[in-house]
């Protein structure tokens, strides 16, 4: 029986509720999870940008947080969508630590 066959089999045994989480743990652990989301070296010092802008999540994060909502957002950056905000909202709830530090680093700067 190959990995996979027995990774099935295992699933299959699973409870509802575990196989959510299975699903979730797995999702995290790909590479593309965020595929709306993308970090290059020479793109905004390599923080995670929305793809086709060099507008950063923790931008997004913190004007958010200061009130601003997501159709006040969409219309101050009309390269903006609305699917690229959510996954800018995915982003920040998988890597909180991350956008945080980011968000105090700008601060101070």
């Amino acid at each position: 029986m190959t990995a996979l066959e027995q990774a099935i089999d295992l699933i299959v045994r699973l409870t509802r509720g575990e196989k959510a989480q299975l699903v979730r743990d797995i999702v995290s652990q790909l590479d593309d999870s965020f595929p709306g989301i993308d970090s290059q070296p020479g793109v905004c010092g390599g923080e995670p940008c929305i793809v086709r802008t060099r507008i950063p999540v923790w931008l997004l994060v913190q004007t958010r947080r200061l009130g601003a909502s997501e159709a006040e957002l969409l219309q101050a950056y009309p390269t903006l969508r609305a699917q690229d905000l959510v996954e800018a909202w995915a982003y920040w709830h998988a890597h909180t630590d991350e956008i945080e530090q980011q968000i105090k680093a700008n601060e101070a700067a």
